[in-house]
């Protein structure tokens, strides 16, 4: 079955690993270390990607579960840096997007997501209506790696799970989307991208990814 559509994960894929002075500003605003700080970062993060968190109660959860205090200056603090250490762009795969898009293949992106981040990209990334739909977690209330986000996100791309083509940097979500029938392919980086498309026989039905 010919692919038909190429569904992105934004969080390291179309976006840059975390920003290093905006996460610098994280462990130095809540005062921990980098191993405790990504423990509790990580907890109740699916939470707020799902929406049944915002970014004040997540915040507040957090340094609840760290044995910290965090003035409301603060939390808004975490919360800007937080957004802004997830929005420096992968510029060759939003490059290569917008060339599958022009070559007649439909986008999408299916990422989990919490509003605060979601608000931020929506006022700032223009690029976003270059794809034919998103996906957010947070405002279906599911997430990644449940099968009912995947069937979703082909149906309002009007393709079947077998006509896409998914890119996750999580082996979780790709595992989810292959059971459901996507064809699915875990991003590490363009050069790697471009050996798994050929390994797949893909390089024919898909414009080469710039990098």
């Amino acid at each position: 079955m010919a692919i038909r559509a190429v569904i992105f994960d934004y969080g390291m894929v179309l976006s840059q690993a975390q920003e290093p002075g905006a996460l610098n500003n994280l462990l130095t605003i809540t005062g921990l270390d980098r191993d405790t700080f990504d423990r509790h970062y990580w907890t109740h993060r699916h939470a707020y990607d799902m929406g049944k968190l915002n970014g004040h109660t997540y915040w507040k959860q957090f340094a609840s579960d760290s044995a910290i205090e965090l003035t409301a200056t603060e939390i808004e603090r975490l919360i800007e840096n937080d957004v802004l250490m997830w929005c420096t762009i992968n510029e060759p795969m939003l490059k290569w997007a917008k060339s599958l898009a022009e070559s007649g293949l439909r986008i999408g992106i299916l990422s989990n997501m919490g509003e605060d981040t979601l608000a931020y990209m929506r006022q700032e990334f223009s690029w976003l209506g270059d794809f034919d739909h998103h996906t957010w977690s947070c405002e279906l209330g599911i997430a990644k790696p449940d099968p009912a986000i995947y069937t979703y996100t082909c149906e309002k791309l009007d393709v079947a799970p077998g006509e896409a083509l998914f890119l996750d940097d999580k082996a979780e979500n790709i595992r989810a989307a292959e059971e459901v029938g996507l064809v699915g392919i875990q991003f590490r980086d363009v050069k790697q991208l471009q050996r798994d498309l050929e390994a797949r026989g893909l390089l024919d039905e898909l414009v080469l990814p710039l990098g």
